[in-house]
């Protein structure tokens, strides 16, 4: 919480004395740091730096005074202690929190103030009590419910609230999704109840009153027929008089007409005269102006001229005493211009000029005011003669003498140019002139001929008025009685049809009277039905509805009025508004129909489920233009909201995540202030409008919104179903294959839907004015007519229905013959959207999968026939979907979802059944104690008998233990899959073989699937082609980027960056962008994306999976960049997947819009070798100079390469420890082999094993054994017999002769036996475990992937605390005491090497028995709440749930791989055997060596037991071990000297009791038991006699960090063949 508003709590209540109370809830508290200050409040009241120093001395003065009124010294110790004192008592804390999920527990550890100085008040779940006394409080205030039917109706209420409480634990429990009912839930069903049942009423009341008075008023409509016919009569006569006073006005019409026409045509000429004249004068001026404007240019130069002389530059002129020619002449021009009419001087000397020119101003003015439109035509011919012909007589040339006389020659040139531009215009002005006096002559007599028109226009006018009165009249008379006759017509129609339309509405009065009765009762199941079923699944919905709501209707002692049947849709919604709905695009499936009914009538505000987007597009259609939609964080978002909120508007928040801003409570709880005028919003008071209502919408699939959200929100599932996508896919392929019949079938919907709401609008309009009319019924003759006209419309609309039905049942049987293939694909999409469950980067959305559905269908083959095409159809979408899915799909997931899916597809089409398969899946078969034949073990054979129990295999168990032979020949089968069952067991069906085989040989599972899905599909999905990554890219977008999802060893990166330099995007030309993430890089990456998708350029993000924080603008980036781009932008991403569901962070929205690609190292060891070799090239092959010898090793460093990397997957029986071996490891020693070669004579075999065992590849390797097994396949690959042809690389596989760097890898494809454990030198049984397991876990996951109506059944259980609590108490009722180690002590005088490992065992034991005890302990009080739930109670609850061994007890405990009840039950057996062993601290005859918790203690004991007998030095002995011929119970004292031991078990070999030495497993046969060992101690100078292997010891199968010692074991094959199988000896399996 801000820690200013804090300090004005303090204030307001310390300060001013106000009580105050501060009501925090969880939405309030987005982080988790705001609850410090609110902890140090109620702890102490003192809030660290609350005010600054200018705040504090302001609080302190202002207490001042209270303090020494109280008689206290007013320092600042007391006024400070004053202040909180009155803090204390004046401010209230309020916290609300909900318990839901782990955050309250959380708070309670982190907080601890928050309980400790709070008191608890919780909220409980109501009772049914209370559920009913608060609805019946309720229900007292409505009108119209009978008293009865109210305890009914809230016994009703109460059991559909905690119904759906079970409901949603079963639903959060099946699917993973979480719905909350609280006491608000409860009364918004009130409320909605009260609404809806009044609003149902209104309607139904109105309805009734129209129908009831429209029959009134029909029954009364023969009666009227012949008051109608006298009318008539009436009105014939009275139009006979109109008729004969029309005619007589007509004729004096007529010749007033004749005389204005004459008088009119003489005006039309008269008025075309003037016209033509008025268009000639207008031409004429137009011409004027355009040669006067011609002459204007002159004018201005000559104008222009004269500003430039003034007194000064012609007095300088005038001193001219013998000027220049030119300037001689222009002064001669003006003489002669200027010179009086018609006399030109003769004397035109410069003496003359300079007399001429007088004095400068008069001479200036003469020039300025001289007339220039009377030129002499002397003075002009001489001017034009003597002067203008002259070339020097030119401005340009004149300035060059003089400047004053440049301006008159400009003068003079201009003034006798506009004259001749003048002169030729003069004729025209004057015919202008002449033309316009015509004009006036010829208007005057034009208006007067008009006046005396008017005249006689006016006295026709008022003839004409007079006959349009009389005209009216008679239309009048003659309406009336066409109105009477149509009336007369109308009403005896209408009689006839009365009849029909009477029946209806009776029909439909009965109706209504019905409806009311089961009214009440109708709407609360409706209205129940809204309040808590938005969230759920169809399966669900019809189970509450169906199974439980309306059996208990019916159950009830006083029983509430149910229509039979009642659909709670056709109560909230009429056929229209439906109609409407699917014109909008709403899918026509049951389940959008029951959203659509729920979010339109719901009385909180929806929040829309819509993972799909489907129901978004739909709600936008629905809304209309008005529909304003925000995003939360948006610009402007809060303001929109606001003015939404003042207007009335509808707003739509879309793409909300699980946590909802706080800002938004007010508004989702409708928290309103001034009578529901206003709500705080935001920060202020906003106005608010009733007409406002908020749609709110997640793309999230299953979010977990809290109660508290929940309560204000009514969820509504949108998620598409799979029949509601099996109609659009079909929709989609139709549209593909027969545009034109999608067309017919889309134009018969919209019409059917047109035709059902003008039909309710007909009606209504109808019924609306029967009800309106007043009066009698046929004055209202629109009325009558529009009931003919209803009539007529349905009759038509009914036929055309009929049409309409008919060529939708033409079109739909084409259609559905297209059915099957969008069932598949219907079918598929569901399929790929659960491989989430296996992991989360498995996200697929629908809008990818339609694109890859259609491209599907171009790519399909193309037939003749219809039912041909839809097979391939079918085909090519179920294939182009296995191809898109498995790209993205882990190696070890990809059989999974091709068995899935191969599953679903026979599932779907009744090829196997599902009892079969579900048994299969499970597989619930007990365990046996013993096996009656020997070649299966106790396990298999209680598969046999639990499978032998089903009627379909009755006989089973019989059958195989009285036919051993063929079966033992089939379990012992290298490939039992392909083996043919005994008898008549080989007809059953592929399924229950499949059962058969998974009991008698589980680790062969995986090939028999693999069989099942070749048969079942074809070969091609079980050996289906990596899609290159270059047709991937073809399918990429700007809003379609790649996700690489990364595996260790794998670069993916590569593919792009070759693609790119192929089509011209790469780094050095700027167009290819690549960011490794993690490192602050986020800014920069936006800036690139941004840039990149303006310029089309490529851009890699590496690792987006390190910024975490930041994947949420990843998206939003993705998703803004790619709208509106440039077309060649791409993105590609990677992104390692995370080890754990919960751990899991890639945003939905990335997964679902990416094409996903996993990238994997090559699996097998022939793909791993011909990778290898790939590494190489034959320039390799060629750059030693002894070739033979480097070709050779190098195929043999390949093969160790492939052999080292593969093995890791049969885990610790392969290596113990995982070591990223790398192509880098191999390419670095070819190099180093080359120079050894290059500088030795000899191959220098111990130099080259040393340098790979140690440097290469042991640089990785960190265990000792592991190390040995390095060595030795380097020493088994790496010998001078491989040049020779006798080395076997493996068995049936010789190392090859000098080839090619081609011919290599056609030698491996030809000659590399089927890949099986027997390449890496291991045995058979080394992959069984590791193939049963896999198997085991893949049959699991098949099982979780499963489809079915699971809440159908109750499958509640106990629940996780019962559970745990049950495990507790067994654990503790078993637990055995803990050793009394003083007695045990007490019991021995001397204490032996033996009694020192007893007595630490003991300790041991004391110390885990006693931490079972105290924890177990401690947490059954947690859960009795007489303590706090902590952390490590926490710790210890999952795993005692999950029936793992808890962190806490495996720290003071031993290595185990055992479950929970496993691990206990081989625990007692430990006490037990260190109670018999303290009994009297005697060394037991057979010591049980696993059952220590150090075994190594008990080993070093031997040998000092042995070396204080002999006194030997105990560093210079060693332990020997004999491997004896018998077992446990067949020793009764322990040997003289040394000990037996049992409880060991071999791996990878087996013991040959017979010869007394290590020897190859028996198939099947994977961890052998040991006889008993007898240990002593040697000296070591003594060596063993005869070959032996050094065996390693491990506790567990673990190996690794359990390894206890070594045993030196007799074998007569070499060493080396059993460290390379991985033979090892193990204390537990």
């Amino acid at each position: 919480m801000p820690e200013t508003d804090l300090a004005s709590l303090y204030i307001k209540t310390g300060s001013k004395n106000i009580p105050t109370v501060l009501l925090l809830t969880d939405t309030q508290i987005p982080d988790e740091h705001f609850l410090v200050p609110v902890s140090d409040l109620l702890a102490s009241g003192q809030l660290p730096d609350l005010f600054s120093d200018e705040e504090l001395g302001q609080i302190l003065a202002a207490v001042k005074s209270e303090v020494r009124g109280l008689g206290l010294l007013d320092s600042r110790e007391n006024c400070w202690s004053f202040f909180i004192d009155r803090v204390h008592r004046q401010l209230k804390v309020v916290l609300c929190f909900s318990p839901v999920g782990s955050r309250l527990r959380v708070r309670a550890r982190r907080f601890p103030t928050l309980f400790s100085c709070t008191t608890i008040d919780w909220f409980h779940e109501w009772p049914p009590a209370a559920l009913q006394s608060v609805s019946r409080r309720f229900l007292q205030e409505m009108d119209g419910i009978e008293p009865h039917i109210q305890e009914s109706i809230s016994r009703f209420m109460a059991y559909a609230h905690t119904s759906v409480n079970q409901a949603s634990e079963k639903y959060r429990r099946n699917e993973k999704r979480y719905n909350y009912t609280t006491p608000k839930s409860f009364l918004q069903q009130i409320t909605l109840y009260r609404n809806l049942l009044g609003k149902k009423r209104e309607e139904l009341a109105c309805q009734m009153e129209r129908v009831v008075n429209g029959l009134q008023k029909l029954q009364t409509t023969a009666s009227q027929v012949d008051n109608l016919k006298a009318k008539l009569s009436s009105q014939e006569v009275e139009l006979n008089l109109k008729n004969r006073d029309a005619e007589a006005l007509i004729g004096k019409i007529g010749c007033q007409t004749e005389i204005a026409s004459s008088k009119r045509q003489i005006v039309d000429e008269e008025e075309r005269k003037v016209t033509a004249m008025q268009a000639e004068v207008s031409l004429k001026r137009k011409d004027c102006e355009a040669d006067l404007a011609k002459a204007e240019p002159s004018l201005e130069a000559a104008t222009a001229a004269l500003d430039t002389l003034n007194k000064v530059n012609l007095t300088e002129l005038k001193s001219f005493p013998n000027p220049p020619a030119a300037v001689s002449n222009v002064v001669g021009a003006v003489m002669v211009l200027l010179a009086p009419p018609g006399r030109v001087p003769r004397d035109r000397s410069w003496k003359a000029a300079r007399v001429f020119m007088g004095k400068a101003d008069d001479f200036l003015q003469a020039l300025m005011g001289y007339d220039k439109e009377h030129i002499p035509e002397a003075c002009l011919k001489v001017v034009k003669e003597e002067y203008l012909s002259k070339p020097e007589f030119h401005p340009d040339l004149v300035r060059t003498k003089s400047f004053a006389a440049a301006g008159l020659c400009a003068w003079t040139i201009n003034i006798v140019r506009y004259y001749e531009v003048y002169c030729e215009v003069a004729p025209k002005r004057q015919a202008l002139s002449q033309a316009n006096s015509e004009l006036d002559v010829a208007t005057g007599k034009l208006t007067t001929i008009r006046k005396k028109l008017l005249d006689l226009d006016a006295n026709l006018r008022s003839l004409t008025a007079r006959f349009e009165k009389a005209s009216a009249e008679k239309l009048h008379c003659q309406e009336e009685v066409r109105r009477s006759s149509r009336a007369i017509e109308l009403a005896n129609r209408l009689v006839q049809g009365l009849q029909s339309e009477n029946a209806r509405w009776t029909k439909a009065v009965e109706q209504f009277e019905a409806q009311q009765k089961t009214l009440c009762g109708d709407v609360l199941l409706s209205s129940a039905f809204v309040s808590y079923l938005g969230y759920f699944t169809r399966p669900y919905r019809q189970e509450l509805l169906q199974n439980s709501w309306i059996p208990f209707l019916t159950s009830l002692k006083d029983p509430i009025p149910l229509t039979d049947g009642l659909d709670p849709i056709l109560i909230l919604m009429d056929d229209a508004t439906m109609a409407a709905w699917s014109s909008e695009g709403l899918p026509s499936d049951r389940m959008s129909l029951e959203n659509a009914a729920i979010l339109a009538n719901c009385e909180r505000w929806p929040l829309m489920i819509d993972p799909q987007q489907q129901g978004i597009k739909w709600v936008r259609n629905w809304s209309g233009p008005d529909l304003r939609v925000v995003q939360l964080g948006q610009k402007g978002y809060l303001d929109t909201i606001e003015q939404a909120l003042a207007t009335g508007a509808k707003v739509l928040i879309e793409n909300l995540g699980e946590m909802i801003d706080p800002i938004l409570d007010p508004l989702l709880a409708r928290n309103t202030i001034k009578k529901g005028r206003y709500i705080r919003f935001a920060g202020k008071e906003c106005e608010y409008n009733r007409g406002f209502r908020l749609l709110l919408h997640t793309k999230l699939a299953a979010p977990h919104y809290s109660p508290e959200l929940q309560a204000h929100v009514t969820l509504v599932n949108l998620t598409v179903t799979q029949a509601g996508l099996e109609d659009q896919l079909l929709r989609k392929v139709v549209a593909q294959e027969r545009p034109d019949l999608e067309m017919q079938k889309w134009a018969v919907t919209m019409q059917q839907n047109h035709f059902k709401i003008q039909l309710k609008q007909l009606e209504d309009e109808l019924l609306t004015r029967i009800s309106a009319a007043e009066g009698s019924f046929l004055d209202d003759t629109a009325l009558v007519e529009k009931l003919e006209d209803t009539k007529q419309t349905v009759t038509k609309i009914e036929h055309k229905v009929a049409e309409a039905k008919e060529n939708e049942t033409e079109i739909n049987a084409t259609r559905e013959l297209y059915r099957p293939a969008a069932e598949r694909a219907s079918l598929l999409f569901f399929i790929i959207k659960s491989l989430h469950c296996i992991n989360p980067m498995y996200q697929f959305s629908l809008k990818t999968f339609n694109g890859v559905f259609l491209k599907a269908i171009e790519q399909a083959e193309r037939a003749e026939e219809v039912a041909e095409r839809v097979v391939n159809l079918t085909e090519a979408i179920t294939y182009s979907v296995f191809l898109y899915t498995s790209r993205g799909l882990f190696e070890r997931d990809k059989l999974t979802f091709l068995s899935h899916m191969t599953f679903q597809i026979l599932l779907k089409s009744g090829s196997i059944d599902a009892q079969m398969l579900d048994f299969l899946l499970s597989f619930p078969v007990e365990s046996s104690s013993t096996s009656p034949v020997n070649f299966l073990s106790p396990q298999a054979w209680g598969s046999i008998k639990t499978i032998a129990s089903l009627d379909e295999f009755r006989g089973l168990d019989r059958d195989v233990e009285g036919s051993a032979k063929p079966w033992r020949k089939l379990v012992d089968s290298e490939w039992p899959e392909k083996e043919r069952f005994p008898h008549d067991w080989k007809t059953k069906t592929r399924v229950q073989k499949l059962i058969i085989l998974r009991a008698l040989r589980p680790d062969r599972m995986t090939y028999a699937l693999r069989n099942f899905v070749e048969e079942s599909l074809g070969s091609r999905y079980v050996n289906a082609p990596l899609t290159e990554f270059e047709k991937s890219f073809e399918e990429t977008s700007p809003a379609c980027p790649v996700l690489f999802i990364l595996s260790p060893g794998v670069n993916p990166l590569k593919d792009v960056e070759t693609l790119g330099q192929k089509m011209g995007y790469t780094i050095d030309h700027g167009r290819l962008h690549s960011l490794s993430l993690g490192q602050g890089q986020e800014e920069i990456a936006g800036r690139i994306l941004e840039s990149a998708s303006r310029d089309g350029h490529w851009v890699i993000l590496q690792n987006i999976h390190l910024v975490p924080h930041w994947l949420s603008t990843l998206e939003e980036l993705l998703e803004k960049t790619g709208e509106g781009s440039h077309p060649d932008y791409r993105v590609f991403i990677s992104a390692e997947p995370a080890g754990t569901p919960e751990e899991h962070i890639i945003p939905q929205g990335i997964l679902e819009n990416a094409i996903k690609i996993t990238n994997e190292p090559p699996s097998g060891l022939q793909a791993n070798l011909h990778a290898a070799l790939c590494s190489f090239s034959q320039e390799t092959l060629e750059m030693c100079s002894r070739e033979r010898e480097f070709s050779g090793i190098l195929f043999s460093l390949c093969f160790f390469h492939a052999c080292v990397t593969e093995r890791r997957k049969f885990g610790p029986l392969g290596w113990n420890h995982a070591y990223p071996f790398s192509t880098g490891d191999l390419t670095i020693s070819a190099n180093v082999l080359c120079n050894c070669l290059e500088v030795n004579s000899k191959v220098p075999w111990e130099d080259l094993h040393y340098l790979f065992g140690e440097i290469m590849y042991g640089g990785h390797i960190t265990d000792d054994w592991d190390r040995r097994l390095c060595h030795t396949y380097l020493q088994e690959y790496m010998q001078p017999s491989m040049f020779e042809g006798e080395l076997s690389l493996c068995p049936g596989f010789l190392a090859p002769p000098n080839l090619d760097y081609s011919d290599y890898h056609n030698y491996v494809d030809k000659h590399l036996p089927a890949e099986n454990p027997t390449l890496y030198s291991l045995h058979w049984n080394a992959e069984t475990e590791f193939l049963t397991s896999t198997s085991n876990a893949l049959f699991r996951t098949l099982k979780e992937l499963q489809p079915g109506d699971r809440a159908l059944g109750d499958t509640a259980g106990q629940s996780e605390d019962d559970k745990v609590k049950s495990i507790l108490d067994d654990i503790l009722e078993k637990l055995p005491e803990e050793f009394n180690m003083l007695e045990i002590m007490a019991k021995s005088t001397e204490e032996s090497p033996y009694v020192s490992v007893c007595l630490q065992e003991c300790e041991q034991m004391n110390l885990l028995i006693g931490e079972i005890s105290r924890s177990l302990r401690e947490l059954d009080m947690g859960l009795k709440g007489q303590l706090t739930v902590s952390p490590k109670m926490e710790a210890l609850q999952l795993p005692l749930c999950c029936n793992n061994v808890p962190e806490s007890w495996t720290k003071l405990a031993y290595p185990s791989t055992s479950t929970l009840a496993q691990w206990f039950k081989d625990l007692l057996s430990r006490c037990q055997e260190l109670d018999i062993w303290t009994q009297d601290l005697t060394l037991p005859p057979v010591v049980w060596l696993s059952g220590f918790f150090n075994p190594q203690s008990f080993l070093t004991a031997v040998m000092q037991s042995i070396a204080r007998k002999n006194a030997w030095p105990l560093e210079t002995v060693r332990l020997t071990v004999d491997v004896t011929k018998k077992f446990k119970d067949d020793y009764g004292h322990p040997p003289r000297e040394g000990a037996y031991i049992h409880g060991l078990y071999m791996e990878g070999a087996r013991w040959d009791m017979q010869n007394a030495m290590v020897t190859d497993a028996l198939p099947k046969e994977l961890a052998p038991q040991m006889p008993v060992l007898y240990l002593r101690a040697a000296l070591c100078d003594q060596p063993d006699s005869g070959n032996t292997y050094e065996c390693p010891l491990y506790k567990t199968k673990l190996r690794g960090p359990t390894y206890v010692w070594t045993f030196p074991l007799r074998t007569r094959d070499p060493s080396s063949k059993w460290i390379l199988a991985g033979a090892a000896l193990l204390l537990s399996v």
